[in-house]
């Protein structure tokens, strides 16, 4: 198998990578724009609150060649669905993309996903014809929830946002698996690439991650470092680990063996 040949499909569209980085928290937009690079990444996720859409003045979208990166325009700092689906439609309308990344915060010290608000907004974006890719907790019923409403995939955290804690439930993480027939997408909570091999290792469609890579010592080696990682713990989980066992089992059967 060639990472070529697997390929993520996510609303329809087809993806080469299956590390999804964002664009937040780095020294500089070259710096930013070079992490991309590193990173093999095809999907960009851009904070639509946070980002300069005057083109007419230096922006981040300025780094960003749209014919290679597809934007994934996000709504990192709403806490209502009615902020959410505002922000949505002005990416929309801004020519940025209707294929988004859904986030509705409960609160300002943890960054939980508010559940009950953010069901409320995939409705509502899903019916308008977004291509919705939401932020959410572990939590299967709520994944199959929005599996129901037409999300593309459901993208629950791996540990908080920006924690570095890694994959803090995989056994969550590996229910989902088994309930949804989307593509299950860890994002937020991954600190170093063993993290992200986790992540693909349990089977993930993918890993989305942001402050990992821009808040390295050297956000360039860490964003080849992720590359790497996501694509050895795919090719891991798809070759079929060797079942766990209490007690060894030589490499070196004793049969036949010379007295």
């Amino acid at each position: 198998m060639t990472q070529t040949a697997d390929k993520l499909i996510i609303g329809g569209r087809e993806f080469t990578s299956r590390l999804m980085v964002g664009t937040g928290k780095y020294a500089s937009f070259e710096q930013t724009a070079r992490a991309l690079e590193m990173s093999g990444a095809e999907i960009i996720t851009v904070a639509v609150r946070r980002v300069n859409l005057d083109r007419s003045k230096e922006s981040l979208l300025d780094y960003i060649d749209p014919k290679k990166y597809t934007l994934l325009p996000n709504t990192a700092g709403c806490y209502t669905a009615d902020d959410a689906v505002r922000t949505c439609r002005l990416a929309r309308e801004a020519g940025m993309s209707d294929f988004v990344k859904l986030e509705v915060l409960g609160d300002e010290k943890t960054l939980f996903p508010d559940n009950e608000e953010l069901l409320k907004a995939a409705k509502i974006l899903v019916a308008e014809g977004f291509t919705v890719l939401p932020y959410c907790s572990d939590d299967v019923i709520v994944c199959k929830k929005l599996e129901d409403l037409g999300c593309v995939a459901v993208m629950p955290l791996g540990a908080p946002i920006g924690s570095g804690l890694g994959i803090r439930n995989p056994y969550n993480i590996r229910i989902i698996l088994e309930n949804v027939s989307v593509p299950v997408i860890v994002d937020a909570g991954v600190g170093s690439a063993s993290d992200a091999a986790i992540a693909m290792e349990l089977g993930c469609a993918g890993v989305l991650m942001n402050t990992a890579i821009a808040g390295a010592q050297d956000p360039i080696a860490m964003a080849e470092a992720m590359k790497l990682a996501v694509i050895a713990g795919r090719l891991s989980f798809k070759a079929g680990r060797i079942p766990r066992k209490l007690y060894a089992n030589a490499s070196s059967p004793l049969d036949g063996m010379i007295g």
